[in-house]
């Protein structure tokens, strides 16, 4: 007969097991979310950027260093790389695929968006960094493309 500590621990084991397998999918997802939802405002068509996504990288979005306010270098360009940024990574994050690099592009995203919203840190910069560091720090996970891969080149690289 199993003792109530050894059930303990083997509940504690299966638990740990189920979350280290589907935390990072979460964590995946809970980043990519604010971004893709950014993101979809941003086109008003097929590689046409909305008038009010030129104009707030234009005139209103300002880089808060040392006190100053500097315009974006190129906000028509910032603006489409922005755009396609926001969508792209993360549907890459979501699907688990080159998620690590996703991560870091999206934590320095948040640290520039930090530096035009310097506000913002304790409601949304700050968890997006905690959320994109422990995505880096845990990888992709058991659920994603890039455990597949990983399998893949894996399997090759046995056999040869």
């Amino acid at each position: 007969m199993t003792s109530a500590a050894e059930l303990v621990r083997a509940l504690t084991r299966w638990l740990s097991a189920v979350a280290m397998a589907v935390a990072p999918l979460f964590l995946r997802a809970a980043l990519a979310v604010p971004f893709f939802r950014s993101g979809l405002t941003r086109w008003d068509g097929f590689l046409q950027l909305s008038d009010s996504t030129i104009y707030l990288f234009e005139e209103e979005f300002k880089l808060h260093i040392f006190g100053a306010e500097y315009g974006f270098p190129m906000p028509d360009a910032v603006a489409y790389l922005v755009a396609t940024a926001e969508l792209a990574l993360p549907v890459l994050l979501v699907l688990g695929l080159a998620t690590r690099f996703a991560a870091l592009a999206m934590l320095i995203m948040t640290g520039i968006i930090q530096l035009v919203v310097p506000d913002g840190w304790a409601n949304f910069h700050l968890p997006w960094a905690a959320m994109a560091i422990s995505i880096i720090a845990l990888g992709a996970g058991p659920i994603s493309l890039d455990r597949l891969v990983a399998l893949r080149f894996a399997s090759e690289a046995y056999r040869q």
